[in-house]
């Protein structure tokens, strides 16, 4: 089973790339971020007639997340608890049933928290805290959990380009690296960190200043791995080229591949 998240920066806009990506990766179950349209609005069509299942969790113009799957989607659940008074859609759990058992696959778009002076950095910091909460609850189950998203989190420096230029940045403040570590001590995997300690792994550039072009890239897209899960754990990729594209969204996806043992 292949399992991706792509933060695809307008669904409607990215379309065509979706779809030429979605053939050619062949993913069972993809989380997608940032859709940027509410649920109504979203182009099914051409991803329903590659197979998939669509739930989605929409919001005008900003946010939204969507899970796609080649398997029947079960208990869809939108937004994550702890804040009834959190509109933002950022956050969508879906559970696939296995052959023996299910996996559960949550998609999530974490808050970016700049500028960090503002109120946007302490929404991050909760934010955050809701999540450690969640999979806290989650890992009780002892059952395949897979986190997979835009956490706008740089665990490490061998995640960024240049370190020293983003020791400020919401992204890469020790508070913010603390508060992901603080996921992986749970006992949750950072499922490309079990495959390769190599740096210049990087899954977003930058619009400006010809990022792309000089590779100045960072991490910040991540797929975290129960330990049922990580134990089923095959490969991981990043499909960097898409980032060459014509028009592209500023992030590439990244999957993994488990050898669940599907119904």
């Amino acid at each position: 089973m292949r399992i991706a998240t792509w933060n695809v920066n307008s669904v409607r806009q990215r379309i065509d790339h979706l779809v030429s990506w979605l053939k050619a990766c062949e993913p069972d179950v993809v989380c997608l971020q940032e859709i940027k349209c509410v649920d109504e609005a979203f182009p099914r069509e051409p991803i329903e007639a590659l197979g998939y299942n669509i739930v989605t969790h929409g919001q005008k113009t900003f946010n939204g997340v969507a899970l796609l799957s080649k398997y029947p989607l079960e208990e869809a659940t939108p937004r994550l608890a702890g804040d009834e008074t959190d509109v933002h859609a950022r956050f969508l759990e879906g559970v696939v049933s296995l052959k023996r058992g299910v996996v559960r696959v949550a998609c999530l778009y974490l808050p970016n928290g700049n500028p960090v002076e503002t109120e946007k950095y302490p929404y991050k910091l909760s934010w955050m805290s809701r999540l450690l909460q969640y999979s806290k609850e989650r890992l009780k189950t002892e059952e395949p959990l897979i986190l997979a998203g835009d956490f706008n989190v740089i665990p490490q420096a061998s995640d960024v380009y240049n370190p020293a230029g983003w020791v400020d940045d919401a992204l890469f403040r020790p508070q913010t690296r603390e508060s992901f570590q603080a996921l992986l001590g749970l006992g949750l995997t950072d499922a490309l960190r079990a495959t390769t300690d190599a740096p210049g792994q990087y899954t977003f550039w930058d619009y400006q200043a010809g990022a792309w072009q000089k590779n100045w890239g960072i991490r910040i897209d991540h797929l975290l791995l129960s330990p049922q899960a990580a134990d089923r754990l095959v490969g991981v990729g990043i499909d960097s080229h898409v980032r060459n594209w014509e028009k592209p969204s500023d992030h590439v996806p990244v999957w993994a591949d488990f050898d669940f043992e599907t119904a």
